[in-house]
């Protein structure tokens, strides 16, 4: 008697299932436990930073909804393989670097009263991005939704933040400055907790921490440039590149 053939419901298609040993007909019906698989995939591209909460939100919803392996193949295609590492690349400013920037930390460091101490999404979403005023201690919650907590152009009530971060079968992106002094001590229960933000900031900066949990979730933390700054940077890049034509 020959070996059975292992049912749809143990394997994934190979881009899906991310380094299955061979691939399954595009065809055949998905399981709940297929399903499942390529939403702990996405889950942990969003906290790895690869994926954007809109991006999350709109595959795991097509993951849910899929049918066959045809339609849960292309959902994981463009990302990693478990365990392959990205590469690292610093955004603080060190002095002398022919792209530095720099924040008055003393006109964002303003005191007074927060413009908003939590947020809550239940079946939706919340962002808190902008010029808004983060007071010491700011609680986040995502229940099968998403939010985004953007503090590039934030202002800071104090020096010392505690961003606490729950993501309940949902998503929570959280977005520094380079310049801003970073520690990530969250935790992932069957979900991810990135903390690719740890590190220093540049003297004078305010001291955030970013705590909590996933479960069946993600939290992404990332350092990203203002986009002001980036277009400034671009614009450099592209005359130094029009002089070294001439």
């Amino acid at each position: 008697m020959t070996d059975a053939e292992p049912t749809p419901s143990n394997k994934l298609p190979e881009a899906a299932g991310r380094g299955s040993a061979e691939p399954r007909p595009a065809e055949l019906r998905a399981s709940d436990a297929d399903r499942e698989k390529v939403a702990d995939v996405l889950r942990e591209a969003l906290a790895e930073g690869r994926l954007d909460m809109e991006e999350f939100d709109e595959r795991l919803d097509a993951a849910l909804k899929a049918r066959t392996y045809g339609e849960l193949a292309p959902l994981t295609r463009d990302l990693p393989s478990a365990g392959t590492p990205g590469p690292t690349v610093s955004m603080v400013k060190r002095s002398g670097d022919a792209d530095s920037y720099e924040i008055d930390w003393a006109e964002r460091v303003v005191g007074g009263e927060p413009s908003s101490t939590g947020a809550f999404a239940l079946w939706s979403g919340f962002n808190r991005k902008g010029g808004w005023t983060i007071g010491r201690l700011f609680t986040s919650f995502a229940m099968w939704g998403g939010g985004e907590i953007d503090l590039r152009e934030a202002r800071f009530a104090e020096r010392d933040v505690v961003i606490r971060c729950f993501a309940l079968m949902g998503g929570i992106q959280v977005t520094v400055p380079p310049e801003l002094n970073v520690t990530v001590k969250g935790f992932g229960i069957m979900g991810g907790f990135g903390d690719d933000a740890t590190g220093p900031g540049t003297p004078g900066s305010p001291r955030v921490v970013v705590t909590g949990f996933a479960l069946m979730g993600g939290v992404a933390v990332e350092r990203k440039l203002r986009k002001q700054e980036r277009a400034r940077l671009k614009a450099e890049r592209r005359e130094l590149r029009e002089r070294r034509r001439d």
